[in-house]
């Protein structure tokens, strides 16, 4: 039981953000990612930490567990950045194992790059448009790629902390539109829940007022765990 999969922790949560809003699904947090962003609320997944490693086998075992006995069916593997070169191999031979057993499977994607080996197995991917305030980009080939692709199999996450990111994101789906593309994919604008912030009531009735006045395009959709449990808590 080799340990390769590094893990940062696998839990049982009810979805705070994005598209599946409010269904419980188990959480498997890869340890590691290289991104970068400067807004990250999950900083402490970016070492590639050795000892964090767990056997396919020992993953498997805690999902079970997490899924009350297997009663919970949808997963949702996220990070740190599940789809860096590093973990690509690992998280492919979870997602197969996963498939095999009827799970409903969703990736995070930070939108950096398109893995299709993985894309082509999982149930749905949660792709992130990155704004200025992240200090990422995502390249509009990768988004289109995805549109050319996995049509109806995605959603695209931008997180908003200003009228910079949300002019920045609305100029990406514009381009997209005007070559055709991308208006049967749910865009979801989250506005931005710094840690250690308190809510940020401003921000999000700016964000939903700005969709509203620019023809309403996006959804908007806050992050509820957040909300309930603090920007600071783990495992929510």
């Amino acid at each position: 039981m080799k340990a390769n999969h590094l893990i940062n922790s696998i839990y049982r949560a009810t979805e705070g953000e994005g598209i599946f809003l409010g269904r419980p699904q188990i959480f498997v947090r890869y340890q590691g990612c290289a991104i970068g962003c400067v807004n990250c609320d999950s900083k402490d997944t970016w070492e590639f930490t050795e000892s964090m490693g767990k056997s396919l086998e020992e993953v498997m075992a805690a999902i079970h567990t997490e899924g009350l006995n297997g009663s919970i069916k949808n997963i949702s593997i996220t990070g740190g950045d599940p789809l860096h070169p590093a973990h690509v191999p690992h998280v492919l031979a979870l997602v197969k194992l996963l498939k095999e057993k009827k799970y409903y499977v969703n990736i995070e994607a930070a939108g950096t790059r398109v893995v299709d080996d993985i894309f082509d197995l999982v149930d749905f991917i949660s792709f992130d448009f990155k704004t200025p305030s992240t200090g990422v980009q995502t390249p509009l080939k990768n988004i289109a790629k995805m549109i050319s692709q996995y049509p109806g199999k995605f959603q695209i996450k931008a997180v908003i902390a200003d009228e910079i990111d949300f002019k920045k994101t609305l100029h990406a789906y514009i381009e997209l539109e005007s070559e055709n593309i991308g208006r049967h994919n749910p865009w979801v604008l989250t506005p931005c829940f710094n840690n250690h912030e308190e809510f940020p009531m401003e921000r999000f009735s700016q964000v939903m007022t700005w969709n509203e006045l620019e023809g309403g395009f996006f959804r908007v959709i806050g992050q509820q765990h957040k909300w309930i449990w603090g920007p600071d808590q783990k495992q929510v």
